[in-house]
């Protein structure tokens, strides 16, 4: 059963997450670097809507968002439920692919953040040996912890020179949205995305699941097996909680408004762990 609509965005406990799919996701990327709008990109799954709910300050990283997109299969659910017929799953790693891919793209400039040590490297040489036009000008591993001073000053000197384009985030969520929210103004780049898992996907550290799973929702259980010491107590907290709250969000026993900006809210990206 389906619900016909006046808004403009699914409605997911307060998040307003775009209908897209992956060509109406292309086309908003494609018109925000031509329009050259500096922003950031969010992929929003269960684990984001469950921690903007516990924290207002990580809501605040969603509501400055240039672009919400639909990375969990249940934002698509919800999606539809509300009359958004043609949304579609857009996963971070996936959306990430297709733009290098895609020869339009060809004249961009990317630059890779995040991954354990050796990771981005291996990830710029594997991407340029499948797509030869890619134009990768350069790679950071950024510590576990959050960086010293010192080094955001390196690295914002380093983007300064390099321009990039696009910036590539994978250190997770909510790490890589507070991350993206606090160094937007800092960093002369014009779009980043918050790809999360992408580095490893893409070089063969995390297997990627067939498509028949992703469409029935159940990624999140292949991703459990390879890593159940890391995943196993976020799913536990998280995807009952969602459940719950979305079932009183659809049958009307309790509102979800949209989450609004707050004007004094300074962006500095708490302490993480969850890398």
């Amino acid at each position: 059963m389906t619900v016909e609509t006046k808004l403009k965005a699914a409605m997911v406990l307060g998040i307003p997450v775009e209908p897209l799919d992956m060509e109406s996701a292309v086309a908003r990327v494609a018109e925000q670097l031509e329009l050259r709008r500096k922003g950031y990109v969010c992929m929003v799954c269960v684990h984001g809507i469950m921690e903007a709910q516990r924290d207002p300050g990580f809501a605040e990283v969603y509501a400055r968002a240039s672009l919400l997109v639909p990375d969990g299969a249940p934002t698509v659910w919800v999606g539809r439920w509300q009359g958004f017929h043609k949304m579609q799953r857009v996963a971070g790693p996936d959306l990430m692919l297709e733009i290098f891919r895609r020869k339009e793209f060809s004249h961009r400039t990317h630059f890779l953040y995040g991954g354990k040590e050796g990771v981005a490297e291996e990830l710029r040489e594997r991407l340029m040996r499948r797509f030869p036009w890619a134009q990768i000008i350069g790679n950071y591993t950024p510590p576990f912890r959050d960086l010293t001073i010192q080094e955001e000053e390196s690295l914002a000197a380093r983007i300064r020179e390099l321009k990039p384009d696009m910036m590539w985030v994978g250190i997770g969520t909510p790490k890589q949205d507070r991350f993206m929210m606090r160094f937007l103004p800092l960093l002369d780049s014009a779009l980043m995305f918050g790809v999360g898992a992408a580095f490893d996907f893409h070089t063969g550290r995390i297997n990627d699941s067939p498509q028949w799973v992703k469409r029935a929702g159940l990624q999140w259980l292949h991703r459990l097996i390879q890593d159940p010491r890391r995943l196993f107590w976020r799913y536990l907290r998280d995807n009952p909680a969602f459940i719950w709250h979305i079932a009183q969000q659809l049958t009307g026993l309790r509102t979800y408004p949209q989450m609004k900006v707050d004007p004094g809210f300074s962006g500095r990206p708490q302490t993480a762990t969850d890398r």
